[in-house]
């Protein structure tokens, strides 16, 4: 079926894939890290919104990160909660609701809710305030004219289960963008979703999302050494010592969601590879002074 907001596939994404994920790893050896722009530049912005990724790119965003989830006809949208009551002006479950349905609703208005009554509030164009697909998203980020990176984290549990991982592997795959130098990579707190990536797309790059040391003594055991660590910076702020072992360890770090200079400077210290935070632009600012 076609996605009623994507424009026309960009035949060179491929390319531009492989000079984005050459890119990151460039920035990681430099000695800061990555900046990825969480649900985009979502500290002053709606979140998952194309506005809020606009945003995030204009303020220098090296990637952007996303939340995935299946709608009942089979599109992947860029949505974090199960129900779109906190983000949208409606109720509903995402995954009962058609893409068309869920194309009939507001997903800015809840940022500032009161914008109709305030003169000075900036207009926002009525394509960056519907729901985002992640075809959109893949679209936006391979037509920029920079590099980007993607990190999609997957959400489970789901009534869908493997479909996600595998209708995004799909659409990834269609992009060129399912191999070893893709510029995506798939995060999830699951292990059994990120192992079914990689069963899928071997080549594909997976952070396994850690909430707490038990997690990690839970799973730590059961992943190839590749997988990249994904801890939360609350944890890593409490465990510091945590991350000095993953980094002896030789695993590669991401962190989440940083928003500090503090903790800004604390995954510095501790060699994280990229830090996915609501304000790229200032974490760049920090990084950069």
């Amino acid at each position: 079926m076609s996605d009623a907001h994507a424009p026309e596939h960009d035949p060179i994404a491929g390319s531009r894939a492989r000079r984005c994920h050459d890119v990151s790893m460039r920035q990681s050896a430099s000695g800061r890290p990555q900046v990825v722009a969480h649900r985009g530049s979502s500290e002053s912005n709606p979140e998952h919104t194309l506005g809020a990724y606009v945003a995030a790119l204009d303020e220098g965003a090296e990637a952007l990160e996303c939340d995935v989830r299946l709608t009942a006809d089979g599109h992947l949208v860029c949505v974090h909660d199960r129900r779109v009551d906190r983000t949208a002006n409606a109720r509903g479950v995402v995954s009962t609701m058609d893409l068309a349905q869920l194309d009939e609703l507001d997903f800015a208005v809840w940022k500032n809710p009161w914008s109709d009554l305030d003169d000075e509030a900036p207009e926002m164009d009525e394509d960056r305030r519907k729901v985002l697909t992640m075809k959109r998203l893949i679209e936006t980020a391979a037509d920029y004219d920079r590099p980007i990176d993607l990190a999609i984290e997957t959400k489970h549990p789901t009534r869908y289960g493997g479909l996600v991982e595998r209708s995004l592997v799909e659409l990834l795959d269609s992009f060129g963008w399912a191999g070893k130098d893709s510029p995506a990579r798939i995060m999830s707190f699951s292990w059994a979703a990120l192992n079914r990536v990689k069963k899928l797309a071997p080549d594909l790059e997976v952070v396994l999302l850690i909430e707490n040391l038990y997690t990690w003594q839970v799973t730590g055991n059961l992943t190839s050494d590749d997988w990249i660590a994904g801890p939360g910076i609350k944890l890593l702020r409490e465990n510091p010592r945590f991350g000095n072992k993953l980094r002896r360890q030789g695993r590669r770090i991401h962190v989440w969601t940083v928003n500090t200079p503090e903790d800004l400077d604390l995954c510095v210290e501790l060699g994280v590879e990229a830090v996915i935070t609501n304000k790229p632009g200032a974490a760049l600012l920090h990084f950069n002074r």
